[in-house]
């Protein structure tokens, strides 16, 4: 099929293919539990890597959180239950790693010392194998209690009372790790030797937290809601968001609308039509504006 005619889908298809083709004979062992690592693994196996995930008798915790998002993370990958406090365990695991490329964990610093699985020991026995280590707070700090809400809380990017409902530090730990995962790999290939990374949730939850630092976010900055050409309406039976923010959008929408683009006309516009009636009208002219799901 001549270049000029390849169909959307069949591109992503083919894009999809050749992800699964760039990690191929890499192979993964990950004992991190819960979020992070999994997400991470579940990445890694997508870009072709053969990947073992190691669970505790009693299994991940996410298992019982959410059965489904839990499926989700084991896509692609074997799943191994071994009692790494038992030293049949650990001589399986042992075995795991010797055929592995990378060693994925999400223990405290502490626990992996007592199990004899930190950086200082498996380099030792097994020089080139890297290791992707994701822990709460860097460097001392990283046997101190947390989660995603605690680094969250920490950093500017809750507002109050309400919960997140997206786990920042954890999704973008799993990012950072694929990333730091792939730099290791490629150090080893070039010269036979592994690598340590260390990933800390407290860090990219930082670094998530960055835009609100720079009032960027916040309800007086320019992405929170200051700009009448980028927040969120009230539609008939829902909400809007309208994020005209380049000036070309803007003056699309305001002539679509014959509007001068003050909030209250929006206001009073976006109200008369359904989200859905809306997100429809947006898409017919090229206009960034979707409905609140």
């Amino acid at each position: 099929m001549p270049h000029d005619t390849i169909r959307p889908d069949d591109r992503q298809q083919a894009d999809r293919q050749h992800d699964e083709m760039l990690l191929a004979g890499v192979r993964v062992v990950s004992i991190a539990i819960n979020l992070p690592g999994p997400a991470a693994a579940r990445r890694l196996a997508q870009l072709g890597a053969d990947v073992v995930k190691v669970e505790p008798p009693a299994g991940d915790m996410m298992q019982l959180l959410s059965a489904d998002y839990y499926q989700e993370l084991l896509e692609g990958q074997q799943v191994v239950s071994l009692d790494l406090k038992s030293g049949e365990g650990r001589d399986e695991l042992w075995r795991l790693l010797t055929e592995a490329d990378l060693f994925i964990t999400s223990n405290r610093p502490s626990a992996l010392t007592r199990l004899g699985l930190d950086w200082e020991t498996v380099h030792a026995r097994l020089p080139r194998l890297s290791h992707v280590e994701i822990v709460g707070y860097p460097g001392e700090k990283a046997d101190v209690a947390g989660h995603d809400l605690t680094y969250q809380a920490s950093v500017g990017t809750l507002t109050p009372p309400t919960m997140p409902l997206v786990p920042l530090a954890d999704l973008t730990s799993a990012e950072r790790a694929v990333g730091d995962a792939l730099a290791a790999l490629l150090h080893a290939e070039r010269t036979g030797v592994g690598s340590h990374r260390q990933v800390a949730l407290s860090e990219m939850a930082e670094m998530m937290g960055d835009a609100a630092r720079h009032r960027l976010t916040t309800p007086d900055g320019i992405l929170g809601g200051s700009l009448p050409q980028y927040a969120m309406y009230q539609a008939l039976d829902g909400y809007v968001v309208l994020a005209a923010l380049e000036p070309h959008f803007w003056q699309r929408t305001r002539e679509a609308l014959e509007i001068e683009g003050t909030r209250e006309e929006l206001t009073a516009i976006f109200v008369t039509r359904t989200a859905a009636d809306w997100e429809a009208w947006a898409q017919e002219r090229d206009i960034p504006l979707v409905a609140v799901r």
